[in-house]
């Protein structure tokens, strides 16, 4: 028996006009999983178009009804009444001027984005004062304030910070923002990074804290999760940064530090026996998987110790050096994913916390027998860039598995958007997973479904994933973006509107966020968007350290793209055209100079 609703109550629906009635004012609209409601505009209504960062308010009011065409996409915030059919209109976003147009699909929207971010943490770390990494805090707040209490500098933020500031110079050619992944680059190395000799591998410190000439480093992480143990995924995001920053500049010290990091995971992390695949956690002393002191954690297995060395650090590698043994990790990591995460006869969603002999853990911590939604997705979208190295009919089949089964599981069907953590199995005569704490929608996860219906549209030249991606991304730049103030927001509610209650939630900087997921989004939506679906050519930046990279060769693919799909249109050095270049193979061969010098890559699909 259901409760009748008798109250009224505001919310958000996103769909697609159907028709409009000038006489009565009211348009249809419908969901994407085909529900129809009908709205009525009011005296005050107002209207605007999706808004970028830096970007004045595009206001739609006056032409709000003649924009009131069949098949256009646009969210609706309004007032439903319990005496009433009719959903009152009060606002109105729409993703385009005309009926086909979709913002975030012009060349430079992305673009555009990624500078803003970049300028925006700048800004908030550094103020107007030289770029010096002893002032960053881990800490700030909603208008990008830093902490006057939390001295603390997390490894994995800088490195994300770093990772941004990267991506926003080889995106926009802007001095200062290589200039920050550079300076980052230096901190971790002589700050945050351990150099063993005797193993011949560099781990990374979880942090340092420091107040004012004092630094006290810290070994083990401090999370309660990974508490007194060192984590996988605090070793490979410490790679994020540097690694982007090494595709700029071909530094061979980064190079030197991230293949003693990844003999750190061979040698440690790495499960040896016919099991295979990576430990989650090590003992600080011993470098033990299964030592007695980790715990809950002794000899697990897990997403982030198997599935984010791709995307943090490893395709990067690959592109950097296009090395063998790092497309054999790379597809190692895959086949594992592949091999032990679906469990489709129990659950939609992947299983993610695993026994040494991978069976899943469903006791372990908060995690139980719950699904991360963006997790699945971001299976799918790097399932589809490994396949376009290594082409497997099991990667595109389960990342086509993942795409079909995830929107009635993990999206927001009525206003679009995707949920954060859910219960992997239905309870007793539930039709919907229930949700672990709360509806609202984290930042990074609207990420990984727009790049996973981007790449997934783009190679696959499939409708329906164009489709989804671009719901996607409409959700993300309506309501993510923090026109006020820059940067993103971490969680909004349900319908788009902030949540701003209180800790990790209501800052721009955390030990969660740091200008990662956010300048990826923009960087990978760009080449997807781009080179894939749309075939427009873009341009990339990069500054070579003089002899850094191995035989002068500088690799310029932004991404693994299928073979064949993108080539170098044109090339300038210093802003004068440079012809020694491979358009196929995608790669410069620089000039021999005692100078650095900036490279303009133009590439162009085919």
């Amino acid at each position: 028996m259901s409760t009748q609703i008798e109250f009224s109550f505001s919310d958000l629906i996103a769909g697609y006009v159907t028709k409009y009635d000038s006489e009565t004012d009211i348009f249809g609209i419908k969901t994407t999983d085909g529900r129809e409601f009908q709205a009525r505009l009011s005296p005050i209504s107002y209207a605007k178009l999706v808004q970028n960062l830096d970007e004045a308010y595009p206001d739609a009011t006056g032409s709000m009804r003649s924009m009131l065409v069949p098949g256009r996409y646009l969210f609706t915030y309004g007032v439903f009444y319990p005496d009433s059919s009719i959903f009152e209109a009060k606002q109105i976003i729409f993703v385009g001027r005309q009926a086909e147009d979709y913002v975030f699909e012009k060349p430079n929207w992305w673009v555009d984005q990624v500078r803003s971010l970049a300028n925006f943490y700048v800004k908030a770390q550094f103020g107007d004062e030289e770029i010096d990494y002893r002032n960053y805090r881990t800490t700030l707040s909603l208008s990008g304030v830093k902490s006057q209490v939390n001295f603390s500098q997390e490894t994995d933020t800088i490195s994300r910070m770093v990772y941004g500031m990267a991506t926003a110079y080889m995106m926009t050619g802007e001095d200062i923002f290589l200039e920050a992944a550079e300076k980052g680059t230096e901190y971790l190395r002589d700050h945050m990074r351990f150099v063993d000799l005797d193993e011949g591998i560099v781990y990374w410190y979880h942090g340092i804290d420091v107040q004012g000439e004092r630094e006290q480093k810290i070994f083990a992480s401090e999370f309660g999760d990974d508490y007194d143990a060192i984590p996988a995924y605090e070793q490979i995001y410490a790679l994020a940064g540097p690694l982007q920053t090494y595709r700029l500049n071909g530094d061979p010290r980064i190079m030197d530090d991230t293949e003693k990091t990844i003999k750190l995971f061979n040698d440690f992390y790495l499960d040896k026996s016919d099991r295979g695949g990576y430990y989650s956690h090590l003992d600080p002393i011993t470098l033990d998987p299964v030592s007695e002191s980790l715990g809950r954690n002794k000899g697990t297995k897990n997403w982030n110790s198997v599935g984010d060395h791709a995307p943090a650090y490893l395709i990067n590698l690959w592109l950097a050096t296009e090395k063998p043994e790092y497309a054999d990790m790379l597809e190692y990591t895959f086949d594992t994913i592949e091999k032990r995460f679906p469990d489709y006869e129990n659950s939609p969603f992947v299983n993610e916390k695993f026994f040494e002999d991978w069976s899943p853990d469903h006791t372990w911590g908060w995690q139980q027998n719950r699904a991360v939604v963006g997790h699945n997705m971001k299976i799918a979208w790097n399932l589809m860039r490994m396949n376009s190295l290594k082409a497997k009919d099991s990667y595109v089949d389960l990342a086509k598995k993942i795409a079909d089964t995830m929107p009635a599981v993990g999206s927001d069907q009525q206003r679009g958007g995707w949920y954060d953590v859910v219960e992997r199995v239905l309870g007793e005569d539930e039709k919907i997973h229930r949700f672990v704490w709360h509806d609202r929608k984290a930042w990074w996860q609207q990420e990984q479904s727009i790049l996973a219906y981007y790449i997934l549209a783009g190679v696959l030249g499939d409708g329906e994933y164009h489709r989804l991606a671009r719901e996607a991304a409409a959700f993300y730049n309506a309501w993510f973006l923090d026109t006020e103030d820059g940067g993103v927001y971490f969680n909004v509610l349900a319908n788009g509107i902030p949540f701003l209650a209180s800790g990790n939630e209501r800052g721009k900087g955390s030990h969660s966020m740091s200008g990662y997921h956010s300048t990826e989004l923009c960087f990978l939506a760009a080449v997807y968007t781009n080179l894939l679906v749309n075939k427009q050519p873009m341009d990339f930046y990069f500054k070579p350290i003089p002899g850094g990279f191995p035989d002068n060769i500088l690799r310029v693919s932004p991404d693994i793209l299928p073979p064949g799909s993108i080539k170098i249109g044109s090339v300038e050095i210093d802003g004068s055209p440079y012809s020694d270049f491979d358009a196929e193979k995608l790669s410069v061969k620089l000039p021999d100079t005692k100078e650095r010098v900036k490279v303009k890559v133009n590439i162009v699909p085919t």
